[in-house]
């Protein structure tokens, strides 16, 4: 594709239904000369699904709750548009000829297995769905190369460093810096965070997200997760990796390279831009996005995160530290412990406790197979039940 091809990039969208799934629809919208909609997936909301196909006439769509596959089907048979269930059916459809980017925009462990068989297809990999990286970074980046396949990061974070390192041609990176908002309890003690509500975590102060990930940031487990991601997209040994709080947002991340030099990708905080960029990669398409403007923000802060107050951060470096399986155990904990808070079963601050129970009572496998990640994701949510 050129910024002027006549040819369009067939896009699937894994989780169309979430923020960044609709989104990515906006940006599709925006640019139609350049791309089209091949496959949309969605859980369980399936009223947002059918809409979409509607709009956007996709070749198949899958949702993922079976139950729910009779209403679609009938929804959108008469417009001519195939339409699948079960996790099976997302994990198979990637594979289809017409598509040439997969973006993966689903929640936590359920993107992996659809990212592996999309990477096996050699099929490009917009990467929104962190958690895969997290689970089984070093398994999915050498399919990866095995297959000479691209994988371009959406997370605002590792879009930035990716932009920073376009153009060098020999990288020599000293570090990378991720920063981090501080979420919307940043500055708070262990004595306000014992008693705030799911409400109170659900209010980011500069990103609309989906819920999960809303929590993640509170908690700053979001950035702990965004850490070990980084260590595979990038091929960082983990002292390479650090974390600043930038409550602005402005920033997105920066790269630290051996002569001194450091170089920051900025903008305002809009995942669109992001999620454009990995979709047009290696061209830049023009946006109508709002622009920054310096003048509005005479200055931007920085501060250390404190790890002692929000474990979340520390446990997630221990578990990229320790290796192995550990990740994978670690997002799943993770996983439990977040459903439960917003089902006001556990406490805020029960969300480290419960993860690091985990940690410690889960088996290490320090060289794991896919086998071995989906039985370590298996044991650890029967496991969490007991504690």
């Amino acid at each position: 594709m050129t910024p002027n091809s006549e040819v369009k990039r067939g896009i699937a969208i894994l989780g169309s239904t979430g923020s960044i799934g609709t989104q990515a629809l906006q940006v599709i919208a925006a640019h139609q000369d350049k791309f089209s909609v091949e496959v949309l997936t969605a859980g369980t909301n399936s009223k947002l699904l059918i809409e979409q196909a509607a709009v956007f006439l996709p070749n198949s769509v899958v949702i993922a709750e079976e139950k729910l596959y009779d209403e679609v089907f009938s929804a959108l048979d008469p417009l001519g548009i195939k339409v699948y269930s079960g996790h099976q059916s997302i994990a198979s459809i990637v594979e289809m000829g017409s598509i040439h980017t997969v973006l993966t925009a689903m929640v936590g462990y359920s993107g992996l297995m659809p990212t592996l068989r999309a990477i096996e297809a050699k099929k490009t990999i917009a990467l929104a769905n962190k958690e895969t990286l997290v689970v089984a970074g070093e398994l999915v980046t050498n399919l990866a190369v095995k297959n000479d396949v691209k994988i371009i990061p959406v997370d605002s974070e590792h879009s930035a460093i990716f932009q920073c390192l376009m153009g060098e041609q020999h990288p020599t990176i000293e570090k990378i810096i991720l920063t981090a908002s501080g979420g919307p309890f940043r500055g708070k003690d262990l004595n306000f965070l014992a008693t705030v509500k799911k409400e109170a975590a659900l209010k980011h102060p500069n990103w609309s997200m989906g819920s999960k990930i809303t929590i993640d940031s509170a908690t700053l487990m979001n950035k702990g997760l965004e850490v070990i991601e980084a260590k595979w997209l990038f091929g960082l040994k983990n002292e390479q990796i650090d974390v600043v709080v930038h409550p602005q947002s402005i920033i997105h991340s920066l790269v630290q390279f051996e002569d001194s030099s450091i170089k920051a990708q900025l903008g305002l905080p809009d995942m669109r831009l992001p999620i454009q960029l990995a979709l047009g990669y290696p061209f830049r398409l023009k946006s109508d996005f709002e622009r920054f403007d310096f003048l509005k923000y005479p200055s931007l802060d920085f501060e250390k995160p404190d790890k002692e107050t929000f474990q979340c951060l520390n446990l997630a470096f221990e578990a990229m530290k320790k290796g192995g399986n550990m990740p994978c155990i670690l997002n799943a904990a993770n996983e439990m412990a977040v459903a439960d808070f917003l089902n006001d079963k556990i406490s805020f601050l029960q969300i480290p406790e419960k993860i690091e129970a985990c940690l410690n009572n889960a088996s290490f496998i320090e060289n794991p197979k896919l086998v071995d990640y989906i039985d370590t994701d298996n044991w650890v949510r029967d496991y969490y039940k007991t504690i």
